[in-house]
């Protein structure tokens, strides 16, 4: 029984690094195509995250079976109780992701080349970064290196927090002089998902430091 739940948690951990990895390529494409506004780039970026509601339900179920059938304990509860939250923070970082693609395709003409490469870019740079290094900790089981790790998506979630607040007055300081308000507001809502991607990929890696440390969830 012990082997069958090794090969069930194998499988289960599989599936989650594959949404994971999805979710990496389509905002690594994002960030490319956000450089010159290409709507190819937005596209393929959408194909790394389709159906992922569907991928995730079945992790889920999988994981209300191994509960059902095994009852772990201990390391093994936790890292079954991790996934089970993973999974809805690889939903919300791939709804996000999804968000941020249709927000910034129909505002990308109107941002100034200047606000892009002074906060648009840098923050979509650290999402990919955070939510990068928070995925590679699924197959890491150092102790050590999983909370250095931790502690980098830390950094690249508060760079990107403090992007976001920088991009926001800029913004509204431009949109004070400007008749086209719900221009500016609408590029906001849309690097907003961005940086919502970055704060699920903190949660993502702190589920992982619970599964593989322990701690308070």
């Amino acid at each position: 029984m012990l082997s069958n739940f090794k090969e069930d948690i194998q499988s289960i951990k599989v599936k989650v690094k594959d949404i994971g990895e999805g979710l990496v390529i389509a905002n690594t494409l994002l960030l490319d195509g956000i450089k010159d506004c290409n709507d190819e780039k937005f596209n393929e970026a959408k194909s790394h995250i389709i159906n992922i509601g569907n991928k995730t339900s079945d992790i889920d179920n999988e994981i209300v079976k191994v509960l059902a059938l095994y009852s772990p304990e201990a390391k093994d509860l936790r890292q079954v109780v991790s996934y089970f939250k993973i999974t809805n923070e690889l939903l919300r970082a791939t709804t996000n992701t999804r968000s941020f693609i249709k927000g910034f395709t129909e505002v990308c003409e109107d941002v100034d080349i200047e606000t892009l490469n002074e906060y648009a870019i840098p923050m979509q740079s650290s999402t990919v970064k955070a939510i990068k290094m928070a995925i590679s900790m699924i197959d890491i089981d150092c102790e050590d290196e999983i909370r250095d790790i931790y502690n980098e998506v830390v950094i690249e979630e508060n760079k990107n927090d403090d992007l976001y607040e920088m991009v926001e007055k800029s913004l509204f300081a431009q949109a004070d002089k400007s008749d086209d308000f719900e221009k500016f507001h609408n590029m906001l809502k849309a690097l907003r998902k961005s940086e919502k991607v970055a704060d699920r990929a903190i949660s993502i890696a702190g589920l992982l430091v619970y599964s593989k440390v322990g701690g308070n969830i």
